[in-house]
């Protein structure tokens, strides 16, 4: 199995344009959130806490109204940059995610169907169906994995989707 990734521009109407604000700032607000918690617990105790987005719903009930799976990408993302840390110190420790110097984008999986691109669309959890400027096409044996959401600063929106597809290596004849 190997993976390639198509980016596409797409066109968010005002609604959706509103909705990815929201998922791009509870993804970083539970990046910097579980990272904070990471650093109290790890000064108390010295030990590393294992903490997930879901612990944090019931207190920010705002949370829920974002794609799930881009939360739990921005806790595997934080995981992996702090056992990252633990195992090689000089990678530096995770920093906290800013409003201003970041760009914004958060990745959702494909779960049963959850995302596909069908008739110049997009479709996403949450969100629904954007409009794609589809200027490639994607072969039918490729099989969508994820998609990850970012904006520019000038405002423009892409998704880079990642496709998983066999791997076959072509037979060839030797020369004789």
């Amino acid at each position: 199995m190997a993976n390639k990734a198509y980016k596409f521009r797409i066109y968010p109407n005002a609604e959706q344009k509103i909705l990815f604000a929201k998922t791009f700032g509870c993804v970083r607000f539970i990046y910097n959130k579980m990272l904070s918690d990471k650093i109290k617990y790890y000064e108390e105790t010295k030990q590393k806490l294992k903490n997930t987005p879901a612990q944090y719903k019931a207190e920010f009930e705002w949370l829920k109204e974002v794609d799930s799976l881009a939360l739990a990408n921005a806790q595997m993302n934080l995981q992996k940059a702090y056992n990252n840390f633990f195992r090689s110190p000089k990678t530096g420790f995770p920093k906290f995610k800013s409003k201003h110097r970041n760009r914004n984008s958060y990745t959702t999986n494909n779960q049963k169907g959850s995302v596909s691109i069908e008739n110049s669309c997009i479709k996403l959890p949450k969100i629904g169906f954007v409009k794609l400027k589809q200027h490639r096409n994607i072969p039918s044996d490729y099989k969508l994995k994820s998609v990850t959401v970012s904006q520019t600063p000038s405002g423009k929106y892409y998704a880079s989707v990642l496709f998983e597809y066999e791997n076959q290596v072509q037979e060839t004849k030797p020369y004789k």
